[in-house]
């Protein structure tokens, strides 16, 4: 059987009948490993049947062994009286175990990952039923005209039967330990150093233990406890603190070094990765508390060390109070809004209560992202996305003149110096034109502030793109010079149809007065994590072995995250 769905919010001419197969209908043949119909049995059903044979002959073993002890391990001595209720009542004892234990879920238990949670619960669920065991085979014992069972038996019996039960399901994980210590000891994989003996670095070394994933195995512990050091966590040395680091990675012939200390500071986790870069070992780290919280850490949760956590200096957090006092319930517009700086700045504008978020875009992929994003954080938040380019003075208008932004982020600008310098009109065109353009639209149409994103590299440019982006700050003072002096007449106008995007269509000049836009423009440099950053380039060149090309060997760069820039920028 099929249903045909159809969307609702479309034209007759653009509807589309899409037909949909219940999940009945799937072909179990194509549905993925572990997750095919009924009728096979899966790896775990068979393992399933194993365990609840061994559960049965263990149930009679603990009883036949308590009773067996009481009488000194001299089977010809067990009188009759307290064998025959044995006999006559174990196999039903022990069927109704097996029916009780798959009602308890112990049979549904992953063994692998067996713990202590699962040791309680077997715990109880075979007291109790050691308890009626006592109870049935006394009553038994008496209509059988025997009398009652040694006490011994009820004891050991109890206590024999928890620990053949617990002892089938855990050798099961020792056996998997085992294996996976011989197979690291034996194999090729790489000799980690972890930093942190908590909880985390725990956790992290039993992943790596257990884990088919990797044959990485952990050979020491570093930490700053003194209490910890010189002792063992899961036969692993806490071999010091963050000052053995240097000496430890030789002794120990270390080829990776994990952090995993999540709740450590910015400064605590840089301190500790300038020591480790001078081990020439793989770094890695935790990306933070988060996944300890949800229980998601592992060893494949450890990311790369990147050059953002080695920033020399701690965040720059300047107060935003009266920045986003000014945004709220103001309609603010982001060009370029779909780029790594826009997105942020609309991130940014978006918590903080705008009457309306405008985003502005050539390149749909990213505005379209940075649209499901932002309605998926905030669900309430009056949100515009448009495409389009700064170059084109018509769409410009139009959109001024529709939702009349008082506020304007200008973040879309060719960027890319490598590509400016084969494609100079284009850096013109795109990053000067469509600066003027959106300018004089925004001065027009009542904005009452324009924020230009310019770059360091309009500071006695050497390149096309930092000389078009001074063409950018210039026409930015310009403006705003101008409308100073009450002189904003005399900014000519660029359009390319004389036509309904003309500011002065009457001839009066009434427009250009009382225009109040404040232009500003705002420089930063190397911004980690942007599309433009020269980060992505100086890695892809150390991957490839080099050389790195930078200026000069003594240059000095100075870093910011995305956050901080946007941050700067407001």
């Amino acid at each position: 059987m099929v249903q045909k769905q159809t969307y609702p919010d479309t034209t007759e001419k653009d509807r589309v009948d899409v037909t949909v197969a219940p999940l009945d209908d799937v072909r179990n043949e194509d549905a993925p490993e572990g997750q095919k119909k009924a009728g096979r049995l899966m790896h775990w059903h068979m393992l399933t049947v194993l365990i609840m044979f061994l559960d049965f002959f263990a149930i009679h073993a603990a009883y036949m062994i308590a009773l067996w002890g009481r009488f000194d391990f001299a089977f010809s001595r067990i009188p009759d009286r307290f064998f025959v209720p044995y006999r006559s009542f174990i196999t039903v004892y022990s069927v109704v175990c097996l029916l009780v234990f798959w009602v308890a879920g112990l049979y549904r238990i992953i063994w692998r990952f067996i713990s202590y949670r699962d040791l309680i619960r077997i715990f109880f669920v075979s007291l109790l039923m050691s308890v009626i065991h006592s109870g049935a085979i006394t009553l038994l014992s008496f209509f059988q005209g025997y009398g009652r069972m040694p006490f011994s038996y009820y004891l050991w019996g109890m206590l024999l039967q928890f620990i053949f039960l617990a002892g089938i399901r855990f050798s099961y994980r020792l056996f998997l330990f085992s294996r996976h210590i011989w197979g690291k000891k034996s194999g090729t994989g790489a000799r980690v150093m972890l930093i942190g003996a908590g909880a985390a670095g725990r956790l992290i070394l039993r992943d790596m233990v257990t884990s088919d994933e990797t044959n990485d195995r952990v050979v020491c512990f570093i930490d700053d406890n003194p209490n910890k050091q010189g002792r063992y966590i899961d036969g692993v040395l806490v071999a010091g603190g963050r000052d053995d680091i240097l000496n430890m990675a030789v002794k120990y012939k270390v080829d990776k070094i994990y952090l995993a200390i999540p709740s450590a500071s910015n400064e605590t986790r840089r301190d500790i990765l300038n020591i480790c870069k001078a081990t020439n070992c793989r770094l890695k780290q935790l990306p933070g508390v988060y996944q300890f919280v949800t229980g998601e850490l592992k060893a494949s949760a450890m990311k790369d060390v990147e050059v953002e956590d080695l920033l020399g200096r701690a965040p720059i957090k300047p107060d935003l109070q009266d920045v986003f006092e000014f945004i709220r319930g103001k309609t603010v517009l982001v060009t370029g809004g779909g780029g790594s700086i826009g997105s942020e700045l609309c991130r940014q504008v978006a918590r903080h209560s705008p009457k309306q978020l405008i985003i502005f875009d050539v390149y749909e992929n990213n505005a379209y992202d940075i649209q499901l994003e932002l309605l998926d954080r905030y669900p309430d938040l009056n949100l515009e996305v448009l495409i389009g380019s700064v170059r084109d003075s018509r769409r410009m208008y139009d959109v001024f003149q529709t939702y009349h932004p008082q506020i304007v982020y200008h973040a879309a600008a060719h960027k890319h110096v490598p590509l400016m310098e084969v494609s100079p009109c284009e850096a013109v065109k795109n990053n000067a034109i469509g600066t003027y353009k959106t300018a004089y639209a925004a001065m027009v149409n009542g904005c009452e502030r324009f924020v230009l994103i310019s770059t360091d590299k309009a500071v006695n440019p050497t390149n096309v793109m930092g000389a078009s982006k001074r063409l950018c700050e210039m026409i930015i003072q310009s403006f705003d010079r101008k409308i100073k002096e009450g002189k904003a007449s005399e900014i000519p106008q660029i359009f390319t149809h004389v036509g309904e995007e003309n500011a002065d269509k009457d001839g009066t000049g009434s427009v250009y007065r009382n225009i109040r836009t404040e232009f500003v423009a705002v420089r930063f440099g190397n911004v980690l994590g942007s599309n433009g950053s020269v980060v992505p380039v100086f890695k892809r060149q150390i991957a490839k072995g080099g050389p790195v090309t930078v200026t000069h060997p003594d240059i000095i760069r100075y870093f910011m995250t995305i956050p901080e820039a946007v941050s700067l920028v407001l």
